[in-house]
């Protein structure tokens, strides 16, 4: 079954770390007025390579539904053909994507929720969280704890600090726990690595059961050697495999 193609204008790029070379991406879907998806699903983006040959790259979207409008997180990659070509967009240029598919969405009814992530698997976080607190909207969360771990090697490479510290300090049952592998010696927060912090957490929560009726979920995005690590940690304190949600990038 072929899926219909979607034109979206880059209507602003931002550079959310030169080291890493990952880039924020805000587009715009041409001629409709609502596009319409759930938080944590993905796009596939579609082109022709240098060989006329169709190529396909599926990206997780990095922000909550807002009108026509949506957001992508990515990195440049060596000889990577889509990363490359959409880091290069400049604003006003277009892309076709399909349209959005994915069942990394949060389970209802909402429960205790430990979203986990490294690098841009922070991407489908963003949009978890700009849904449970929008601006100017209800919360969503409906008193329950949320927490992001999200890892990475070094400080200038935590995607979205600002946005998540601000959650944070507005929301009182959403905590912000970044933790560095690579920490400078000045650096005062987390140390380590995503699994050995969220084993932690779900330890002490109160709402650590497993069984049929639990009521915390991790939700867990990034490369398949830690997703794998999260999941063997959690299933050491007995949780139920459906109460770990997963989106791997490799």
């Amino acid at each position: 079954m072929t899926r219909d193609l979607l034109t979206a204008r880059l209507i602003m790029k931002r550079c959310l770390s030169e080291r890493a070379q990952c880039f924020h991406l805000d587009f715009e879907v041409d001629g409709v007025g609502n596009f319409a998806f759930t938080p944590g699903q993905f796009v596939s983006a579609v082109a022709e390579d240098a060989n006329g040959k169709q190529q396909m790259r599926a990206y997780s979207i990095a922000s909550a539904p807002h009108g026509n409008r949506f957001a992508l997180c990515l990195n440049r990659v060596d000889d990577g053909f889509f990363s490359n070509r959409l880091a290069d967009m400049e604003e006003g240029e277009t892309q076709q994507f399909q349209e959005p598919l994915g069942f990394f969405t949060l389970h209802q009814p909402l429960t205790d929720s430990i979203l986990i992530a490294t690098g841009t698997g922070v991407a489908p976080m963003r949009g978890f969280l700009q849904w449970l607190f929008p601006t100017g909207g209800p919360d969503r969360s409906e008193g329950h704890q949320i927490w992001l771990i999200y890892g990475t090697r070094r400080e200038t490479e935590l995607y979205y600090r600002d946005e998540f510290e601000a959650y944070a300090a507005q929301y009182a049952n959403f905590q912000y726990l970044p933790t560095l592998s690579r920490a400078a010696e000045d650096w005062s927060g987390l140390r380590g690595y995503v699994q050995e912090h969220a084993v932690r957490i779900a330890s002490e929560s109160e709402m650590n059961a497993a069984g049929p009726e639990f009521g915390i979920h991790a939700y867990v995005c990034g490369l398949s050697p830690m997703i794998n690590a999260v999941r063997e940690k959690l299933k050491g304190l007995g949780w139920n495999r459906k109460q770990i949600i997963t989106e791997r990038y490799d």
